[in-house]
């Protein structure tokens, strides 16, 4: 498990090892929210246990060293620049390491077939390349990922800024927007000429939320991942930051979030229920948001949903919202998720 910044524990992991685990997995660094994970705490309760930890230093590697004693690494060169296609795998001395397909003569008997050498030292060229300079630039980077991270919240009401303030990738940032179906929010960032990503269900053919998301228990929905790659200028971040409060506001006005327009809620015993089965992420919170004013303090909102964001996105919402999130029951169709009153 992870909290709500995306990090795992090194106590998480020891709990979790048995004496018939044979490899603990860990990215160095998540690719959505860019937490950065305490491999060298998680390396030695495993070390201690006797389990190999294989690292995925994919997004990491060209900003510096994995610290920790970890047994194994792997990382692709296209991260950093280098050509696509080829992959590191990083055995440190010691580790036993048996090969689970055909092998030959060729990489120490590891794997089979003939090394792509111009490609391998292309790679190789281009880590090094990058890293002479990866210390200076993380810097700047990071200055630039706080000012985002700092002026999206002021500049946008209803944002919740993802992913741990401080031990994190220079150059990702991301944050979910209250009331903002993603692929809208998506296209109208494009038409301003800036390509972002997002791990919103309403950006995905199969209408689930982000695992990453979804395992931190934060807001999925209007989520927008903004990477800024080594020379990222200034002036663009802040044209960033100008364009984004106007792209939110007129998503927000095309789905008449969060009062405007009839409701569809209907007074069912002590609750109100609001019926947005078959309606996808944001629906179901804008609607929940426009009817919260009309029952009491300490009164309960019924959503019903059929939609797996709204598993998510609804507890995201009272947080953000100062309501209580009650809980979710079984319905005819989908869940039923209950909210109380608070203020």
């Amino acid at each position: 498990a992870v909290d709500r910044s995306g990090a795992v524990t090194p106590e998480a992991y020891a709990e979790a090892l048995r004496t018939d685990t044979a490899l603990a997995c860990l990215q160095s660094a998540n690719h959505e929210v860019g937490t950065e994970q305490p491999v060298a705490g998680v390396a030695s309760v495993c070390r201690d246990a006797g389990v190999p930890l294989l690292v995925d230093a994919a997004q990491s590697l060209a900003w510096g060293p994995v610290e920790g004693d970890w047994s194994l690494l792997t990382a692709s060169a296209h991260k950093w620049g280098g050509p696509s296609g080829v992959g590191l795998l990083v055995v440190r001395k010691g580790v036993r390491f048996a090969p689970q397909g055909p092998v030959d003569e060729r990489e120490s008997g590891r794997a089979a077939g003939f090394e792509n050498i111009p490609a391998i030292v292309a790679a190789a060229a281009s880590l090094r390349a990058v890293r002479a300079g990866a210390a200076q630039e993380a810097v700047r980077l990071r200055e630039l990922t706080d000012r985002i991270r700092a002026r999206v919240p002021r500049a946008v009401p209803d944002v919740e800024v993802v992913g741990d303030p401080v031990h994190r990738l220079p150059g990702v940032v991301t944050f979910s927007c209250l009331y903002v179906d993603g692929e809208t929010l998506l296209h109208e960032l494009d038409r301003a000429g800036f390509s972002v990503s997002s791990g919103s269900s309403c950006t995905s053919s199969t209408l689930v939320p982000s695992h990453v998301l979804k395992a931190m228990g934060v807001l999925s929905e209007g989520n927008v991942r903004v990477s800024l790659p080594p020379g990222t200028a200034e002036e663009d971040v802040e044209r960033f930051l100008e364009v984004l409060p106007e792209a939110v506001s007129a998503v927000r006005e095309k789905l008449g979030a969060p009062v405007a327009g009839p409701s569809a809620a209907v007074r069912e015993d002590d609750a109100l229920v609001v019926d947005s089965l078959g309606k996808r992420c944001p629906i179901p919170v804008i609607e929940l948001a426009k009817v919260i004013g009309d029952v009491p303090v300490g009164g309960t909102v019924r959503v019903l949903s059929d939609d797996e964001a709204a598993r998510l996105d609804i507890p995201a919402w009272c947080e953000m919202r100062g309501q209580e999130y009650v809980g979710e029951e079984p319905a005819d169709r989908g869940s039923a998720y209950l909210v109380r009153r608070l203020s």
